[in-house]
Formats: C-alpha cells, structure tokens, sequence
C-alpha cells in the first residue's frame, strides 16, 4: 500500500504562484510514475503533470505546459508541483497519484493509489 497526502493549496489572485507537495509513506519503493490530476467544478478529472522516477522523464498537459514544474525527492518520498502564472481556470481540487506498475503516466487508469486532494482557487 501507497498514502499520499497532499498540501499546499489555497487562494490565489491570477498570476500568482503556488506550491503543492504531496507525502508519499507505505511501499513506495514500489512506485515508478507519479502525478498530479485536478478535477473543476463540473468536470471530469484531468491530467496536470507526471514524473517516471527512472529516467526522471516529465509530462505536462498543454494546458499547464510553460506554467507549471513537477519534481520529486526521492529520498523525502515527496512530490512537488510548482504552479506558476496562475489563471483562474486552474481552479480545481488537485490530486497526487502514485501507480506501481509501468504505464502511460498521463492516464488516470495508470494510478493505483491517490490522495485526498487539495483545493486550489485562483480568483481573477
């Protein structure tokens, strides 16, 4: 078993900036990607970004491409999200997700374990 608990979130005007974190515990040896996805108001989850921890390859939607950094501490067992010129579209409830297997890591069905999210709300 994998938890995952994120952090970080909040309001924030438009153009600000905010960091997630996301504390991994449990068999996390066992983890090759991990990810962030955000669910909005009314709207199905997407992907934000994702991380193979060999290889230290990244993925971005193209929406967040430019905007947003991920990176991790292998050591800390932590996931980052850096989230830069923020709009209010960001606006979402922003999920860490770990999978232990090796898949496509910009898919949800990718992801075996999520945390409990955490609101990010950028007001214009």
């Amino acid at each position: 078993q994998v938890q995952l608990v994120e952090s970080g979130g909040g309001l924030v005007q438009a153009g600000g900036s905010l960091r997630l974190s996301c504390a991994a515990s449990g068999r996390t040896s066992s983890v090759y990607p991990m990810g962030w996805f955000r669910r909005a108001p009314g709207k199905e989850r997407e992907f934000v970004a994702a991380v193979r921890w060999i290889g230290r390859n990244t993925y971005y939607s193209d929406s967040v491409k430019g905007r947003f950094t991920i990176s991790g501490d292998n050591a800390k067992n932590m996931l980052y999200l850096q989230m830069n010129s923020l709009k209010t579209e960001d606006t979402a409830v922003y999920y860490c997700a770990a999978s232990i297997a090796i898949g496509n890591p910009t898919l949800e069905s990718t992801y075996d374990y999520w945390g409990q999210g955490t609101q990010v709300t950028v007001s214009s």
